[in-house]
């Protein structure tokens, strides 16, 4: 079984460096600077359970052009990268492979396979990935692989069972990526606060942060008629910001599973703001933004972290927000929209 994974970041190294622990044939596909990494140290993954590989060797490459011959291509950029990688795929793919896109946001399935002129199947990585240096990634948090039910998946599938990454099927995969959208309005909130997500969600403030960010969506989806979210976690997504809102006390004793985080497990935003790379926040928060600009309404809450976002991005030095400023900040927005999402 041969396997590319294009896009070789954090989530794609180690999905397919614990892919290639199961036996499978991996071509990597990334950037020079983890493919140097790679090639000094080989691959170590880790996980929250203690699960820990090496991989002295593993095949990397820097072009597209290493995707030919493979039976399944995993795509997992970033979000504004996804036209981009269609557009460096297409002149190497043949029509066997099956291409899977394990990428954040709700549309990236449908970007590839514009530019592809093909099928895509739409997928979700339910877990967080931090890239430590030295070719060490780790999984912090639980979760699991969710992908939309297609035929062509039964001849890989054996290959993650084997991984210990069993797929999750789903008939309709958007009430899925819905789902993850609304969970990764934390992105923003860890990137800013710049702690460790366990850190973060213990205090109340930033959770009061997402909470609002979260029910900002959750009433755009109503009036939008989107379906019922998918249930990723003990809770129904409806019933999250609720808990979020919680003393910590009580927090703690309702959502335990939200807890179960690697102490220094932080989002892939606030990696992105510390690499100073291009923040995802235009297709997480931002894609709440469309919705409700779709329907002729606001989301100051979600337009407002984007912003924020963006300003850390861009300024000379990382800020950190207080919990208690973030919160006033996004009330402040709250007050002063005069066209939200009531109706």
């Amino acid at each position: 079984m041969r396997l590319a994974v294009f896009g070789a970041g954090s989530v794609g190294c180690y999905i397919g460096g614990r892919l290639a622990v199961a036996g499978a044939q991996i071509t990597l596909i990334g950037r020079d600077r983890i493919g140097a990494e790679v090639a000094a140290n080989g691959l170590r993954l880790s996980d929250y359970t203690g699960f820990s590989a090496h991989l002295p060797e593993i095949t990397f490459a820097l072009d597209a052009a290493a995707v030919a011959g493979c039976e399944a291509v995993l795509v997992c950029v970033k979000s504004q990268d996804s036209a981009a990688a269609a557009k460096a795929l297409r002149p190497h793919l043949d029509p066997k492979p099956v291409v899977i896109s394990f990428q954040n946001g709700v549309s990236n399935a449908a970007t590839l396979a514009g530019g592809l002129n093909r099928a895509v199947v739409p997928g979700m990585v339910g877990f967080n990935v931090a890239a430590q240096g030295q070719g060490r990634f780790h999984q912090g948090t639980q979760g699991d692989l969710h992908i939309q039910t297609d035929p062509r998946l039964s001849a890989i599938r054996p290959v993650f069972d084997a991984a210990g990454l069993g797929l999750i099927t789903h008939a309709d995969m958007r009430p899925v990526l819905w789902a993850k959208l609304m969970l990764n309005l934390n992105n923003a909130v860890n990137a800013l606060a710049n702690v460790p997500l366990r850190d973060q969600v213990l205090q109340r403030d930033f959770r009061l942060c997402l909470a609002l960010a979260q029910e900002e969506m959750l009433a755009l989806a109503r009036i939008a008629g989107l379906p019922a979210m998918a249930r990723l976690s003990p809770l129904p997504a409806s019933f999250i910001p609720r808990v979020l809102r919680l003393s910590t006390p009580l927090f703690r004793a309702a959502a335990s599973s939200m807890l179960r985080i690697d102490p220094v497990a932080r989002s892939s935003m606030s990696d992105d703001l510390a690499l100073g790379r291009e923040p995802e926040v235009a297709w997480i928060n931002g894609e709440v933004v469309r919705l409700a600009e779709s329907l002729g309404r606001d989301a100051p809450v979600n337009r407002r972290l984007q912003a924020l976002v963006f300003d850390a991005a861009r300024a000379p030095m990382r800020p950190t927000w207080q919990a208690r400023d973030l919160l006033a900040e996004l009330r402040g927005e709250l007050r002063g929209d005069l066209h939200g999402i009531t109706p």
